[in-house]
């Protein structure tokens, strides 16, 4: 779909705005890759950007929540994200306007150096599990809540609402249901017990860059306060990482004592949105996860 003159007046203005100079279109680019926005390159007199577009009533507030995410995985100063030029509305059109990420070499070093921000992206913490805000995970809202406890934020905030979504579209049956009520009460002795850490929330290969400089850049985040293995076992869940990201951070912060058994746990959510989203074989992955558990 193209950008209408009237929003494209809009971005420039934007850009103009940063650059401290007047900016107009040469070319917009599609793009693709993406399955939830559409996506272009601007390209302008004042330089190469970024923007995605959706609907403002289908998805309100969410490229506002995603501008928030970036803004507070950036203010950490650990690992590099696109940097934020616009976020707004126009009639009935959300948008996100960024600074281009033009992409690098994912080498063995990219990978070390990405490994080892990570962990210190993770040494951020808070009081509270949880944000201050509610946020999206793909395209479902993502309840943030913030509790003292772990174990209890997993259910409240992240499992059972996606057990009852998926109940209520038949995609959750109610013997899966019950599976799910009888793991809640095991959650807190299968976990350690760590400091909130500041997760990106959605990790997974789609949703990062490598710049020019062979840096990861982090994108498209869902961020919020939880138990950091859950951002790393989201990274093996669909492939894409090198082993040695995963090396690096051990060496930079190791995980707690039996942190493999917990992968699969981890999973839950983000399988359990994919169960909601699309059905099919996610649904047969979450219940044999249940089926070593309860």
């Amino acid at each position: 779909m193209a950008l209408e003159k009237d929003l494209i007046d809009v971005l420039m203005d934007g850009i103009s705005t940063e650059v401290y100079m007047p900016a107009s279109l040469v070319e917009t680019v599609p793009l693709s890759g993406g399955s939830i926005n559409d996506a272009y390159r601007l390209v302008t007199t004042a330089g190469n950007y970024f923007v995605k577009t959706n609907s403002a009533d289908r998805f309100p507030s969410m490229f506002k929540a995603e501008a928030d995410g970036l803004a507070r995985l950036g203010d950490t100063c650990s690992i590099h994200v696109p940097k934020v030029i616009a976020v707004g509305e126009y009639e009935d059109t959300s948008y996100l306007l960024m600074e281009l990420i033009e992409s690098g070499t994912r080498d063995e070093a990219f990978w070390r150096n990405f490994g080892m921000r990570t962990a210190d992206l993770h040494r951020n913490t808070a009081p509270t599990f949880g944000l201050e805000r509610p946020n999206y995970i793909g395209t479902l809202p993502q309840s943030n809540t913030q509790e003292a406890d772990w174990s209890a934020f997993l259910v409240q905030h992240r499992l059972e609402p996606m057990v009852r979504m998926g109940r209520d579209s038949k995609k959750v049956d109610p013997a899966m249901a019950f599976r799910f009520e009888r793991l809640y009460g095991k959650l807190s002795d299968l976990f350690p017990k760590e400091p909130p850490a500041l997760l990106h929330g959605d990790l997974w290969q789609g949703n990062f860059l490598c710049n020019t400089n062979g840096e990861p850049v982090l994108i498209d985040p869902a961020v919020y306060y939880g138990n950091r293995e859950m951002d790393l076992a989201m990274a093996r869940l669909f492939g894409g990482f090198e082993a040695s990201f995963h090396r690096s951070y051990q060496e930079a912060w190791p995980l707690e004592k039996d942190w493999e058994a917990r992968v699969d746990l981890c999973n839950l959510y983000p399988l359990l949105v994919h169960v909601n989203l699309f059905g099919g074989s996610y649904t047969r992955q979450v219940d044999g996860i249940l089926r070593r558990f309860v």
